[in-house]
């Protein structure tokens, strides 16, 4: 099968490559503005993506999705519009914290203009911003090429065999950044393919009957031998 041999031969690349000829483009990051990426990346944490659409919406129809209007509203308020995303009350005195961090940077504009590396490092620095969800900012909201780890992008892989499991985050994203070209646009729709292909078919229980990889896993193997 030539998308079993393209994943063997060439590793990482060969996985991208088979799931985007099953499955397209998936034009991922939804959000009207830069800022709009960062405050859902903070929202998604421990939720679903249709909790952190409610809790954007909300935010937008009680016109507060701005750094300036999130750091000056009640913690309430902003608590209360963001309540579907869950823990809202944590998120909400996190995301007034990073809007106050982020108005203090110059905002967008200026963060903009910094290297990558050291963009990383200043929003790590940020409580409640962790190595996940400052590589979501950085590739989707700064268009760094930057690879985003996830739980699905570990479940995956490590049933391919490509990665053990046992990694640390920083050593995955270098794995993939390593093997992968420098392309905005491959990561952009890597991290969005892993995320439906976990969704559709390598959930915890997988489904691997229709699956664009399944010759290649080595769970579905071992279940055959």
């Amino acid at each position: 099968m030539i998308v079993a041999k393209n994943v063997a031969s060439n590793g990482f690349e060969g996985v991208y490559h088979a799931l985007f000829s099953a499955y397209g483009p998936q034009h991922w990051w939804p959000a009207d503005t830069p800022f709009e990426v960062m405050i859902g990346a903070i929202l998604t944490q421990n939720t679903a993506w249709s909790n952190v659409e409610k809790a954007i919406n909300n935010l937008k129809s009680q016109r507060l999705l701005s750094p300036e209007k999130i750091v000056t509203a009640e913690l309430s308020a902003v608590s209360e519009a963001i309540r579907p995303s869950g823990y809202f009350n944590q998120k909400a005195v996190r995301l007034q914290g990073f809007c106050a961090w982020y108005l203090a940077q110059g905002s967008y504009d200026s963060l903009a203009m910094l290297p990558v590396t050291k963009l990383r490092t200043m929003l790590l620095s940020v409580k409640g911003v962790g190595p996940e969800t400052a590589d979501d900012m950085l590739l989707y909201a700064f268009d760094h090429p930057v690879f985003v780890v996830d739980a699905y992008t570990r479940r995956i892989f490590t049933r391919l065999g490509l990665l053990q499991g046992g990694e640390s985050y920083e050593a995955v994203r270098s794995l993939f950044e390593s093997a992968l070209p420098k392309n905005t646009v491959m990561m952009n729709e890597y991290h969005a393919l892993i995320v439906l292909h976990a969704k559709l078919h390598c959930k915890k229980k997988p489904r691997c009957d229709e699956c664009c990889i399944q010759h290649c896993c080595k769970v579905v193997n071992s279940a055959i031998a």
